[in-house]
């Protein structure tokens, strides 16, 4: 077996923002396995400054992989403990290298084209007038469920938005998500959380940064409404530790990204200990391109949450690879007609 691996930097359409910043660009590497005349590939998707392995020796632990593909994928993987993002490579590559295709992971009536599954709409940061117009996209596109980044603009503002869809949509027509990435100060969470339960959200990402489990865990038992836990998971390591967070803090959810928690054993980890104790979960993206996401949403599929998942960031480039999955009506699905396109990596299927 021979591994080798490449770097892609995958271009947005328009600048996307966060509290964290506004993105131009994200980078991200394949591993890329060839046996007998067959490639498997996995995406090792970093997010800079994010990322629990965004480490100076990124690149050498890929070289350390392929000098070493021969031990295993097993060996591998416990030995990449705090590289999660090489996890899912690696688990992605060789299961791609062992399907009947390098695309289909997963096989299941997903794959078949005959099931889909329900996803949020993605509003990204920006002003108002931005934010308004995506969220009139998003509802014109079928949307049922939208997810709205905030905690970068004026919070009135933010309010006005959410007041803007109430004025229009009833919860029982579109549910909203809403995603903090940590931007509220921890002496005025609990007011601001407040101010947002009167527009009826299913639960707010992340309200505080991570590593206040304290005050993170006092907020989760007086929440008005549900608190999802998703940067607090990463650097977790180990059943013992993730166990130990939740019991302390007790979100109402957690949010499980393959590339930031261990690839797919580690979200069957996290899944195990948060349903021990009755904590409801959904999966998404991190941003991949379609190979990493066509990875993640054949994986969800197969474990049947009847929650909707955040899988729908296969838009955001203008250099993603063409792949069968597309969005129709709130949905993703995939398209059997469409064919897979990866000669931007040099790689013909």
């Amino acid at each position: 077996m021979k591994a080798t691996y490449k770097k892609y930097i995958l271009n947005f359409k328009r600048p996307s923002g966060t509290s964290r910043g506004v993105m131009t660009e994200k980078e991200t590497w394949f591993l890329i396995l060839e046996e007998n005349g067959k490639i498997g590939i996995g995406e090792c998707g970093i997010l800079r400054t994010l990322s629990i392995d965004d480490r100076p020796d990124y690149e050498e632990k890929l070289q350390w992989v392929c000098r070493n593909i021969h031990i295993g994928e097993k060996q591998l993987l416990e030995a990449l403990i705090e590289f999660p993002s090489i996890q899912f490579g690696v688990e992605t590559a060789f299961r791609s290298l062992g399907s009947k295709t390098p695309f289909d992971l997963f096989p299941s009536a997903f794959t078949q084209g005959e099931k889909n599954m329900q996803i949020n709409g993605l509003v990204w940061m920006g002003n108002e007038l931005f934010m308004k117009a995506q969220i009139e996209e998003k509802l014109v596109q079928g949307f049922t469920c939208i997810k709205l980044k905030i905690g970068a603009i004026d919070f009135e503002k933010e309010l006005d938005l959410l007041r803007f869809i109430r004025q229009n949509f009833d919860a029982k027509t579109i549910e909203i998500r809403v995603d903090a990435n940590g931007a509220f100060d921890l002496s005025e969470a609990l007011y601001k959380l407040n101010q947002l339960s009167g527009f009826e959200l299913h639960s707010i990402e992340q309200p505080i940064q991570k590593n206040n489990t304290d005050k993170m865990a006092e907020l989760c038992k007086t929440t008005p409404f549900p608190i999802a836990l998703d940067e607090e998971l990463i650097g977790v390591f180990g059943r013992d530790k993730k166990e130990e967070l939740l019991v302390k803090i007790q979100p109402q959810y957690i949010i499980l990204k393959p590339s930031l928690v261990g690839g797919f054993n580690g979200v069957l980890e996290w899944i195990s200990v948060a349903e021990k104790y009755n904590i409801g979960w959904w999966i998404t993206s991190a941003l991949e391109s379609n190979i990493g996401l066509n990875s993640i949403t054949q994986f969800t599929y197969i474990l049947q949450n009847p929650l909707p998942q955040g899988l729908g960031t296969g838009g955001l480039y203008t250099n993603n690879f063409d792949c069968p999955l597309e969005i129709k009506n709130g949905k993703i699905q995939y398209n059997q007609e469409k064919k897979w396109d990866i000669s931007n990596l040099g790689l013909e299927l």
